[in-house]
């Protein structure tokens, strides 16, 4: 009797729990479902926009409507069971806008809440999409590079300083230099930290803000990437380092060596610090493959470290650098079509969203591949000007190179004394030595 008084009791329980399932429940609305239909709700948002910008309130108040029940109604199901406060506060934001709609709000003040709405819509497609391989693999990839490619041109630039130290006999000046080094390291590590805080304070937006920080380091990136920009842009640094150098040392100022070497550290710090906070801000929910990819870094870093300045090995920096520009490229195009998107989700560009498929949303931010047309032509364009400078390197320039010149007579002029003489027969400095030692090293 008791077991049969059980069995009634749970009928009874499990029939109620069926009764109380949403309608929608039946559906059996899938996370790939889902994710589709978020695509679909960003679209009747950019609908509902571009309406308000037409002045058809009132079509753009029921577009906002049909929005929200038809699409992101069924995107609840699955929401929920991820993240039930993310599903209140984009159910919020959608009776914001409306009624923002209702209300006659300013055009600004209508645009802001859908802003902030594509916001929440990205993350609720982050709560339903696995991180996958793709996507972690190459935020790891580009944590890596970034730090390990201005790492190892720290490398050698201190192996050229302090090689030139020791030459010129001035072990005694090493200590400023390194003391200088540590310093730019802190205030690396400082400007990572402070930088997302004074941005905070600037009077733009979060989305401006990200796209201005992205474009400043494609910018950067392009400048030091290019064949024959990056090749020039060095020498001329390295000659400015070594001048200093070779200043500082002639009048034995401590003060002077902790500024080469804080300078020269520095640079590249900051240029790190500007490359980490663009890939932070569109790498949402991979922030610890892009940790990742740092502590690999540090890893290697130490490696090249040791075998450069303990063991004395010769790298093949050409090989590395080569590899390493490629790659860094890429990851250019990839902020660049990031910017362009953040761009329009910040109604700065309007949305011209493709036909074509959309990738998962962490490989998506990895790559910067967006289906909208102008961050797809930026990334075409951009790709298209390293395809050429490819091209005029590799197959243009050598076949240049490789034409017979005319050979001329020597000036009896150009021919100096041998020995440790320049061509006007004045003995060679120690600052010519390094020079030629720097050359040497750098290519």
């Amino acid at each position: 009797m008791r077991r049969l008084l059980a069995f009634v009791v749970a009928a009874v329980a499990l029939a109620l729990a069926i009764g109380a399932t949403p309608a929608h429940a039946s559906d059996g609305v899938s996370r790939a479902e889902a994710i589709r239909l978020l695509d679909e709700t960003r679209r009747s948002i950019d609908r509902t926009l571009s309406l308000m910008e037409q002045g058809h309130a009132d079509e753009a108040l029921a577009e906002a409507r049909d929005g929200y029940l038809s699409k992101f109604e069924l995107v609840e199901i699955p929401l929920r069971i991820a993240d039930n406060e993310l599903t209140i506060e984009a159910e919020t934001q959608f009776s914001y806008v409306r009624q923002a709609i209702k209300d006659g709000a300013p055009h600004a003040e209508i645009r802001d809440e859908i802003i902030a709405l594509r916001n929440l819509l990205d993350d609720a497609e982050r709560k339903l999409t696995d991180a996958g391989v793709g996507g972690p693999a190459l935020v790891t990839t580009q944590g890596f590079l970034i730090l390990f490619r201005e790492g190892f041109e720290i490398v050698l630039l201190l192996s050229v300083l302090l090689g030139y130290l020791e030459a010129a006999k001035s072990p005694q000046f090493i200590k400023p230099i390194l003391l200088g080094v540590a310093l730019a390291a802190v205030a690396t590590v400082a400007t990572v930290l402070l930088m997302p805080t004074i941005f905070a304070l600037l009077p733009v937006g979060r989305e401006v803000l990200e796209a201005i920080t992205a474009l400043m380091a494609v910018a950067v990136l392009f400048y030091v990437s290019f064949w024959l920009i990056a090749r020039l842009e060095h020498r001329r640094w390295m000659e400015f380092v070594r001048a200093r150098l070779w200043s500082a040392v002639s009048v034995g100022s401590t003060a002077s060596l902790v500024a080469v070497g804080f300078t020269a550290v520095y640079r590249e710090g900051f240029e790190t610090a500007l490359f980490y906070q663009s890939l932070l801000s569109f790498g949402e929910g991979l922030g610890g493959y892009i940790l990742l990819g740092v502590g690999l870094a540090l890893v290697a870093l130490t490696g090249v470290a040791y075998l450069v300045f303990k063991a004395g090995r010769k790298l093949p920096v050409r090989t590395f650098m080569n590899t390493a520009v490629a790659m860094v490229m890429a990851t250019s195009v990839a902020f660049l079509g990031n910017a362009v998107h953040t761009l329009q989700a910040a109604d700065v560009i309007t949305f011209r969203r493709t036909s074509g498929p959309r990738l998962p949303i962490f490989l998506a931010e990895a790559t910067g591949v967006w289906p909208t047309w102008p961050s797809l032509l930026a990334q075409l364009g951009l790709a298209t000007i390293y395809i050429g400078g490819a091209v005029y390197a590799f197959v243009i320039k050598p076949r240049l190179g490789a034409r017979p010149a005319r050979r001329t007579p020597p000036s009896p002029r150009a021919t100096g004394p041998s020995g440790g003489s320049n061509a006007t027969g004045t003995p060679a400095t120690p600052a010519a030595a390094g020079t030629r030692a720097a050359s040497a090293a750098a290519s």
